[in-house]
């Protein structure tokens, strides 16, 4: 296949065109902007993954209309361009994000289930109707909305490890929201069986069948690493720290299950959180 990758050079689009060019694959990588024409001839896949990093730094205003900005306006503009070319991808494989659902407290979430209501919630909404003009042209879409990507190369987790390895780790707040996470192995593993399973389409849940409540994820980390977790961060501290941010990334709770990917006969490298912690970390 020839697959085009937007956002090639992060964490999850680095891993994915290392793995198909290691299976054989032509994989090329789009321009950061998309307004000049893109010549999609011999082009079986796209798969779009940039955006700006929400984890970098504070919301302030300006941050937020970057966050939907390079979401929107760029999965439109290159939706649109897709629409009119003459040549075609069969897929157009485009970034959303569990941020879909917002805070939810315990309720199980799939892919049925309704958007939430805060600033991220909207954005992930936007991002994905955006996809819109290419799905009316007759190119399959699928909108995977991705989880916390574990690993040691980036992400969340990256982070995490300075301060647990030192004996400061903790749990978030009151530690009962939940974290729905996916290793970086099967994030690449799934967007790969999502471009050759041309029967599923629309939004797919990338995330491991088990979600788990930060307690139980800060308990796990620490064991995995043989080091205490004793250092808790009060929510109104993450607040102060992270302002809007926190309630949106670390104290909000989203618990979010595959069942697309589940019931299309997915089979998981780690689905529990301390297999997948051992593999990572060895």
């Amino acid at each position: 296949m020839k697959i085009l990758i937007s956002g090639s050079s992060g964490l999850v689009g680095s891993a994915l065109r290392s793995s198909l060019e290691k299976d054989g694959h032509e994989v090329g990588s789009l321009p950061r902007t998309y307004e000049a024409p893109i010549d999609f001839s011999d082009v079986d896949a796209l798969v779009h993954l940039a955006g700006e990093n929400i984890a970098d730094g504070r919301w302030t205003a300006e941050k937020k209309r970057r966050i939907e900005d390079s979401r929107v306006i760029g999965t439109r503009q290159l939706a649109e361009q897709l629409a009119r070319s003459t040549a075609k991808p069969s897929v157009f494989i485009s970034a959303s994000a569990i941020g879909f659902f917002g805070n939810r407290g315990a309720e199980v979430l799939d892919e049925n289930s309704t958007a939430g209501n805060d600033f991220l919630a909207q954005v992930c909404r936007k991002w994905e109707e955006a996809s819109a003009p290419a799905a009316e042209a007759g190119i399959r879409i699928v909108n995977i909305r991705t989880g916390i990507v574990l690993s040691t190369e980036g992400g969340a987790l990256k982070k995490m490890l300075l301060p647990f390895k030192m004996g400061g780790g903790g749990i978030l707040g009151t530690g009962q929201q939940y974290m729905s996470w996916i290793s970086l192995i099967d994030e690449v593993k799934a967007i790969r069986f999502l471009l050759e399973n041309e029967r599923i389409h629309g939004a797919v849940n990338l995330v491991s069948p088990n979600p788990i409540t930060n307690h139980e994820f800060t308990k796990t980390l620490g064991k995995a690493l043989h080091r205490p977790t004793i250092v808790p961060m009060p929510g109104f501290a993450a607040r102060l720290l992270f302002g809007e941010m926190a309630d949106a990334l670390l104290l909000g709770s989203t618990r979010v299950i595959p069942k697309k990917l589940v019931d299309a006969g997915y089979e998981f490298c780690h689905p529990d959180l301390d297999s997948a912690l051992k593999d990572i970390l060895r």
